[in-house]
């Protein structure tokens, strides 16, 4: 492994210059008493800018939930938690919706596309709220969603689109003003394999640059060749970080000839 896992103890090393996220005994725990669920445990790690980071492990283990921590939808229990440089813990609510409407792009698995917008309408929300001219939004918008695929569905409701047409609105309008970090959960999940990768060599192209990063929670094996190394989760722990090059050549070892 290339990537290290942090010890806790070592805050001064917060502020390092390549990393994009670093965690530092992070917890982050459901409910109290005998209803307390532990959801992350002691999470200590440290990725850099310039990569996409592919985030596996079974249901349940933890990675929707510490990408929501990641990106400040969810104050972690215990722990320090520094994104892009900026320390969330110790930032107030307002000046956090700030900061990720500023710099973070997300993909859900639910989509959360508004009903009463079009595709292109849709995808261009965060420029909107960034104060951008209405005209120059959509046509921004109108760019990306032709980038994967929906030059002909701009003008379409959600309920018009398929599961899959919805997932790449969703994706646009993550992409559109140019995060510096983007986390997306599932984002080939309703996707088939050419679109799936359509996808993928889009977050790459335009969200891997050497000052922003990428985390994407997969299941979706056949797009595992577009991370630059992978984070395996269970039960609420890291178990490794491995470059993705390491865990191709350790499977191809375990392959007989």
């Amino acid at each position: 492994m290339t990537a290290q896992l942090m010890d806790k103890s070592v805050h001064s090393e917060l502020r390092v210059p390549h990393s994009a996220i670093a965690l530092r005994g992070v917890t982050k725990e459901f409910g109290t008493g005998d209803t307390k669920t532990v959801a992350l445990a002691d999470i200590n790690i440290d990725l850099p800018y310039g990569e996409l980071v592919l985030l596996v492990g079974p249901s349940g283990c933890g990675k929707t939930t510490l990408i929501s921590v990641v990106a400040g939808l969810l104050d972690a229990t215990r722990g320090e938690v520094e994104v892009l440089g900026e320390n969330l813990t110790r930032m107030g609510n307002g000046r956090k919706v700030r900061f990720r409407g500023d710099n973070i792009g997300f993909v859900f698995q639910q989509y959360n596309l508004l009903p009463a917008l079009t595709a292109a309408e849709n995808a261009c929300v965060p420029l909107l709220i960034a104060g951008w001219d209405r005209k120059k939004a959509v046509a921004k918008a109108k760019e990306l969603l032709a980038a994967v695929g929906l030059k002909d569905r701009l003008n379409s409701y959600p309920n018009q689109l398929s599961g899959g047409q919805q997932q790449r609105v969703a994706i646009a309008r993550a992409l559109v003003h140019e995060p510096r970090l983007l986390v997306c959960d599932e984002p080939t999940a309703a996707l088939d394999a050419h679109s799936g990768r359509t996808v993928m060599d889009l977050i790459r192209k335009v969200a891997v640059q050497p000052d922003r990063a990428v985390v994407v929670v997969t299941h979706d094996s056949r797009v595992y060749d577009f991370g630059d190394r992978i984070v395996s989760m269970a039960d609420g722990r890291v178990e490794s970080v491995q470059r993705t090059e390491d865990r191709a050549q350790e499977t191809e070892g375990r392959v007989p000839h």
